[in-house]
């Protein structure tokens, strides 16, 4: 049982880097990005995590802001962004550097 456990576990480990870089080329540009409201942060430290569009489902589906604590002191976000390339539109994951 430990042993299945375990092969799981590295399978599941070594799967997580190609779901990452998988992309998604689209010909339609996303839609202006939707204004948002935000409150105060939970907590002192917190970064307000924008919005954004992804592509769901055929369509366009927007994915609302959030406030994220930094993984380590000085890290800041960059946003999840659309880059036009060669006619069509590519996501660039968010991530924190």
């Amino acid at each position: 049982m430990v042993k299945k456990i375990a092969l799981a576990i590295l399978l599941a480990i070594t799967l997580v880097p190609a779901a990452s870089i998988a992309q998604v080329a689209i010909r339609v540009g996303p839609p202006p990005p939707v204004v948002e409201r935000r409150g105060p942060p939970p907590e002192r430290g917190f970064v307000w995590i924008d919005g954004y569009h992804r592509w769901e489902g055929g369509h366009y589906v927007w994915t609302p802001g959030r406030w994220e604590r930094p993984p380590h002191r000085g890290s800041h976000w960059v946003a999840h962004r659309w880059v036009h390339r060669h006619g069509e539109w590519v996501m660039v994951e968010g991530h924190w550097r």
